[in-house]
């Protein structure tokens, strides 16, 4: 391969050639993006990257076990490859054994376009969205309203080598509109986000609708006090919550106590009922619109990912069904240990209730609640019973008598998703939606609202 080559499956295949350990994980990815950004009803920039990022996964067997050495850089070329590669291995040759260590995945068929150039994303992605949003901007004009957000279409090419023959590729296309409407004394405002594949299914203007009606609620201002409150959690808020849940779903924290799914006096609490609702909580690479790496790709090892592991097949797996715990997140080293099955964390997440009902309905169903938009800055108050706790955001509506009435003050909550799940007395309709907390982590999502009777709004907040 000459040093001017930069196609990815040539880079994988000369850096396994160039290993002299006796393991060998090459990952290339290879990163495009096109991104717009607005602000008072105008486009403010725009623009296209491109990248390329490598790691390289050295294992070497010794007497006491097999260590690894992980060394990850970007702009890699054909010059740069032996450097990397005789530095993964200088990592596990000065690494102790590693204790997730594993036999190198072996016997996946190889992914018939392994060879193909990396897919790309342009400009041309918003072919069809820049100019709806156009007009959402001279509606959002005339109506009294200013626009501000953004749009992201990133496309990642990853291509997984390994010394035992695996050699995969995965195309994932991640985009994400995330809009903002602000009355012009900056009093008022609400948000609304949408997760794409490709722009093809977002409409601007039918967001910015729905944002006038927000706007419209908040000219009524209504101060309540810190309590519990029956409330209508809509899509995305379900999202943050239960994405965390996911990541805090490790079987090996579990089973060694550490975290809300320990069984008091030892074990997991796999096999027990969280939630009166028929909820079932999923991840599945091949879900429509949602598709996702069907095969572990990991950087690094830490608490639910293991570089032994790469390749690995990922198949649907069901972590909560009919509101019963059946999985939790395991590698094969932790399978291991906890004598639970082999559960890859997935790049998807689906919460499914059996339920068609919109989130205007369950607002008209409502006879005193308040409605809430969505949550931001969540953090870890309790691993031990997953407490969390967040502020509200742009955007806090109460519910008399089946119509909004008006905009309340923002709040602190302090609630675990776990808890949630159990005392849910109404899931909605499953729907795609964006996590905002998350979004620059995990964008694929489904989500149900969700009626919670005594949802903890444990103080104010004076947040927007």
């Amino acid at each position: 391969m000459s040093a001017r080559s930069s196609k990815p499956h040539e880079i994988v295949e000369r850096a396994l050639e160039l290993s002299r350990a006796d393991g060998c994980v090459v990952i290339a990815d290879e990163h495009s993006t096109a991104n717009l950004r607005w602000a008072g009803n105008a486009l403010t920039t725009n623009g296209v990257t491109r990248g390329r990022s490598l790691t390289v996964v050295a294992t070497v067997d010794g007497k006491e076990g097999t260590a690894s050495g992980v060394v990850s850089r970007s702009a890699v070329t054909a010059d740069d490859l032996e450097p990397l590669v005789r530095a993964a291995e200088a990592a596990a040759r000065g690494a102790g054994p590693a204790e997730d260590a594993q036999p190198l995945v072996t016997g996946v068929p190889a992914s018939p376009d392994f060879t193909d150039a990396p897919a790309e994303t342009s400009s041309a992605v918003f072919t069809d969205f820049a100019p709806a949003l156009g007009e959402a901007f001279a509606r959002a004009r005339a109506g009294g309203r200013e626009l501000y957000g953004f749009a992201n279409h990133e496309l990642v090419s990853t291509y997984v080598g390994t010394s035992t023959g695996l050699r995969l590729r995965h195309d994932q296309p991640t985009g994400t509109l995330e809009l903002n409407a602000k009355s012009p004394d900056r009093t008022r405002s609400a948000w609304a986000g949408q997760s794409t594949r490709d722009f093809k299914d977002v409409d601007p203007g039918a967001l910015d609708a729905e944002l006038a009606v927000r706007l419209g609620w908040a000219e009524r201002r209504v101060e309540l006090p810190a309590g519990r409150y029956e409330t209508l959690l809509p899509p995305t808020a379900v999202a943050d919550l239960l994405i965390y849940q996911l990541w805090s779903a490790s079987a090996r924290d579990a089973a060694e106590g550490r975290t809300v799914f320990s069984r008091p006096g030892g074990g997991t609490r796999v096999g027990e009922r969280l939630a009166e609702l028929p909820l079932t909580l999923r991840s599945d690479p091949n879900e429509p619109g949602l598709e996702c790496a069907p095969f572990v790709v990991a950087h690094s090892s830490g608490g639910d990912q293991s570089v032994f592991d790469n390749g690995l097949p990922v198949t649907g797996t069901e972590w909560i069904a009919g509101g019963e715990l059946k999985h939790l997140t395991t590698t094969r080293h932790t399978a291991g240990l906890t004598g639970l099955p082999v559960a890859p964390s997935g790049g998807n997440l689906i919460l499914d209730g059996g339920a068609d009902r919109s989130l205007d309905d369950m607002v008209a169903a409502t006879e005193r609640g308040l409605l809430l938009t969505c949550l931001w800055y969540i953090r870890e108050v309790d691993p031990a019973t997953l407490l969390l706790t967040g502020l509200t955001r742009d955007g806090v509506y109460l519910v008399e008598n089946g119509q909004v009435t008006g905009q309340v003050n923002n709040f602190r909550f302090n609630e675990s998703p776990v808890s949630l799940l159990g005392r849910a007395t109404e899931a909605g309709r499953t729907e795609k939606t964006l996590p905002r907390e998350w979004s620059d982590w995990f964008t694929r999502s489904a989500m149900p609202a969700l009626r919670v009777p005594d949802f903890n709004m444990s103080s104010v907040s004076q947040g927007v």
